[in-house]
């Protein structure tokens, strides 16, 4: 007997909450004391059957999914507004009164599933890779980490607040981070200068509590992991990531990979673009205008156009994915322009429950904009796809899948990017600015991760030792044909722009695994459009009910960053760049 069926992808149109089996249907989070009498109730109910234990791994399912619903909606509400001390705090309640609490619990229920005598009753092919998972929470689970990463969680949101509050001043008006970067898309030379100038000027200011911030972050993530008996914070996190498929050595390879054949590709791009600006050297703020000089693109006005063009384009790829967004926008789970006080950066955050995911994002007036909006997009579709599946864990495919979904949807969805751009030399000037983009993920995701490993591996460097660090990776990876004469002050400190360093370490590399995937699945596309979109919706249905390599090989692709794939499918995006 079974009560969880195969995964299907339910109707993206349905704006209704599932109907709760186990909470009582007006059940709200509101303290630790409402929620215990659920936990200790499934921590004492005698488990008889295989089918008992289904019914136990059910309800303990639900009971995280509202917890889980409950948190996103607090962090969503605080990234919204940094400025509001309101919604910080309830944000900080959950994590410093309920987490604490949460985390010996969700250990002890973890422990009685495992030693279950129905354990073995459940099928294999169905909770292999659950089950692979709670056994290696289970093993590097430490009550002495609890408090830690409280103190680790309220010190990463000093992050999203000091970043949410810079701003820069350019001819009299006051503007966020991502509102000045698009003048470096600006045709005048100076007005590109000025505005870049301006921003690392910014950055700077806050560069020593950043750095002091991070410190304490890299010190108290390092005995997380030795509390946990790993030599380093880097082990563990491949463990606590669930890493199966891959180990440290092959991300040492995937970056020599890089540098070997891609970076060159890079440096071919600069030089070109330094001839056709007609330079004598090209500098960082030349790096994002248009080589033909023309000004930059402008594909909408308003948060509300780019989500309209949006759906169009996705609806035009399929229907269920037109569908998915505009369930979003009845629901009002969407956020998407940049604004003094908003957090930096954009995300697709789940919602467990619901099943209808929330995007956020500083959508300013640019390309840029519209590839965020639809890798985004893409996060959300993969959302819906999984929201039938009865395990919240199940839906929580590890960053290697997930961003196989958002990244292939930034490829995929180019044959309707005339929504955005009517204009044919438009059209072919943004996407061959996306193609160039694609390519210098790769070099950029390399500097990161290889900076994260030494970081961690490290861990009692001084601040002059990660700013040398960083240089020399960067310099390794990135504007090997950029002239930085006068800008030292500022290159050491360019690290402290990637949010992920402070709020998800050593989640980063799935980028550029992801990235190749996407590659190959556009590739599928181009070759067969049905199969290849229908490949790909298959594949992220699956959500996490099977590992990485099944996952990509249901997309009809392989998980696989060898030197000789790498250099194929970097090959495929030149090709399709000078077809142009």
């Amino acid at each position: 007997m079974t009560l969880i069926a195969e995964p299907t992808a339910e109707s993206a149109t349905d704006t209704s909450r599932p109907p709760r089996q186990y909470l009582p249907e007006d059940f709200i989070v509101t303290d630790w004391a409402a929620i215990e009498p659920f936990f200790q109730e499934l921590q004492d109910r005698p488990v008889y059957t295989p089918a008992e234990l289904e019914r136990w791994l059910l309800d303990r399912s639900e009971l995280e999914s509202v917890l889980s619903e409950d948190l996103a909606w607090r962090y969503i509400r605080m990234t919204c507004d940094t400025q509001d001390g309101t919604r910080a705090e309830a944000f900080q309640y959950f994590v410093n009164e309920v987490e604490p609490q949460v985390a010996p619990h969700d250990h002890a229920l973890n422990e009685k599933m495992l030693a279950s005598p129905h354990l073995s009753g459940l099928d294999e092919r169905r909770y292999g890779v659950f089950l692979r998972s709670v056994r290696r929470a289970s093993e590097i689970y430490r009550v002495e980490n609890i408090p830690l990463k409280t103190e680790i969680s309220t010190k990463q949101q000093q992050y999203a607040a000091t970043v949410g509050a810079m701003n820069v001043t350019l001819d009299g008006q006051e503007l966020t981070l991502p509102q000045a970067a698009d003048r470096l898309k600006n045709p005048d030379r100076s007005v590109r200068e000025t505005a870049w100038r301006a921003i690392q000027a910014r950055r700077l200011q806050d560069s020593k509590p950043l750095d002091k911030l991070f410190t304490e972050l890299v010190g108290l993530r390092n005995q997380v992991a030795l509390n946990a008996g790993f030599s380093n914070f880097r082990d563990y996190m491949f463990a606590a990531l669930g890493r199966f498929d891959y180990t440290p050595q092959d991300c040492f390879d995937f970056h020599r990979a890089i540098r070997e054949t891609v970076v060159p590709l890079i440096d071919d791009f600069d030089l070109e673009r330094r001839q056709d600006l007609n330079l004598p050297a090209l500098r960082p703020w030349d790096l994002d205008v248009d080589p033909s000089g023309q000004p930059p693109l402008v594909p909408f006005g308003t948060g509300e156009e780019l989500l309209e063009k949006t759906i169009t384009v996705f609806h035009n790829l399929d229907s269920y994915l037109g569908d998915c967004l505009r369930t979003m926008r009845q629901m009002g789970h969407l956020d998407l322009e940049s604004r003094k006080g908003k957090a930096p950066g954009g995300y697709n955050y789940p919602l467990d429950e619901t099943g209808v995911p929330f995007i956020f994002m500083n959508a300013t007036s640019s390309l840029r904009d519209v590839v965020t909006m639809l890798h985004e997009g893409g996060h959300a579709v993969h959302s819906f796809l999984t929201r039938g599946l009865p395990l919240g864990a199940d839906k929580h495919p590890p960053s290697e899948v997930a961003e196989l979904a958002s990244m292939s949807m930034e490829l995929m969805s180019m044959d309707q990017w005339h929504v955005f751009f009517p204009d044919a030399d438009d059209l072919r000037r943004a996407k061959k600015t996306h193609l160039e983009s694609v390519l210098e993920t790769f070099p950029w995701v390399a500097t990161v991760d290889k900076f994260q490993h030494w970081i961690y591996e490290n861990p009692n460097h001084t601040e002059a030792e990660r700013h040398a660090c960083w240089v020399e990776i960067f310099d390794q990876f990135n504007q090997r044909t950029v002239d930085w004469n006068g800008l030292e002050n500022f290159k050491p400190f360019l690290w402290q722009k990637q949010l992920h360093l402070y709020e998800v370490p050593f989640y980063y590399i799935e980028y550029a695994m992801a990235q190749l995937g996407a590659i190959a699945v556009w590739r599928n596309y181009r070759q067969n459009p049905a199969e290849g979109l229908a490949a790909y919706k298959r594949a992220l249905a699956l959500g996490y009910t099977a590992p990485i390599g099944q996952i990509y090989a249901a997309a009809g692709i392989r998980f696989d960053f060898s030197t000789d794939y790498l250099r194929t499918l970097a090959d495929f995006v030149r090709e399709e760049m000078a077809a142009l």
